[in-house]
């Protein structure tokens, strides 16, 4: 019988190894343009995340928001804010930057102990800035290196970066204001697919939307929203399981796995340049997960001693 925290480990690690093959999924849809893709997994992630919140009796958790004028202001913010990172996702896989969008995903973690300590006055540690340092070294030689700023990159991070820290204003639980952000979104979302079946948006020509033309575009877009919630549940329920040091060390999976993915099924070029910056932000990593590790075995020893049991393995 497995323990709690052991399934909160599964959990996590089934979220990574999904997100990390996502690109294979949204690589499948490379014939369908981008903002159709969007368009489609925010339309579906509606459906999959209204059905969960029916199936639970929390579809009136939704309404709270909506009735909350700075919660609403919120949602809608981190709507936008995920839909841009969802977009650049996607494009970085059909045009080829896969593992330009995996150098993202390694950079994040950093980029947000960054905005911690510039917005919201969070104090960092030497070993800690010296992470955050050295990310910012890998991207400028990356960036001398191959001529071009990894933009991609930097898009995802900081899309992604900017998105958590406006969650942290949002007291609704994670599949409760995801509901409403793509809910907030569907209108636009509609809009464009109107665009793409009936006047061709999308560069393509007239009535030229994906849905419904064949079977398997049809079904892989109606999959979008499944692929799209389901990690995020896996997410919730590991994060209620094991420690936020835990969480921190699986999520680094998502972009190896991306990046293996990027280059020996995709077969995107790895210069020396990209070794260096991979490389380079390894060791960051390495020292943030350690510092990581540390504090939280720091805090469990506290915990012990004051006659409180640590959570997580």
């Amino acid at each position: 019988m497995l323990s709690e925290t052991s399934r909160g480990l599964m959990a996590m690690v089934a979220t990574c190894v999904i997100w990390g093959l996502s690109s294979i999924y949204y690589k499948l849809l490379s014939h369908v343009p981008p903002l159709e893709v969007l368009a489609h997994r925010t339309l579906w992630s509606l459906v999959f995340f209204g059905c969960v919140l029916a199936l639970q009796g929390r579809l009136n958790l939704v309404r709270d928001i909506l009735r909350s004028p700075r919660m609403l202001g919120l949602v809608a913010l981190s709507g936008l804010l995920i839909s841009v990172n969802w977009f650049f996702f996607i494009w970085s896989v059909q045009a080829g930057r896969a593992l330009e969008a995996s150098l993202g995903y390694y950079i994040f973690p950093l980029v947000a102990v960054a905005m911690g300590a510039a917005v919201l006055g969070e104090r960092l540690s030497p070993v800690k800035w010296s992470a955050v340092a050295l990310v910012a070294l890998a991207v400028a030689g990356l960036t001398w290196g191959l001529g071009v700023a990894p933009i991609v990159s930097l898009v995802l991070a900081f899309s992604f970066g900017c998105y958590g820290l406006v969650k942290r204003w949002v007291s609704a639980g994670p599949v409760v204001s995801v509901t409403t952000e793509v809910m907030l979104l569907a209108p636009l979302a509609l809009i464009w697919l109107y665009g793409a079946h009936a006047l061709g948006w999308g560069g393509q020509g007239a009535a030229s939307g994906a849905f419904g033309r064949n079977w398997s575009d049809t079904a892989l877009l109606m999959l979008s929203g499944p692929l799209t919630g389901g990690p995020l549940i896996l997410f919730s329920y590991a994060g209620k399981r094991v420690t936020y040091a835990t969480i921190g060390l699986v999520q680094y999976l998502n972009p190896t796995i991306q990046a293996v993915v990027a280059t020996f099924i995709f077969l995107e070029p790895f210069s020396p340049w990209h070794g260096m910056a991979f490389g380079v932000i390894w060791v960051a990593l390495a020292l943030y997960s350690a510092e990581t590790l540390r504090n939280d075995r720091a805090a469990r020893r506290a915990r012990v001693a004051a006659g409180t049991p640590p959570a997580g393995p």
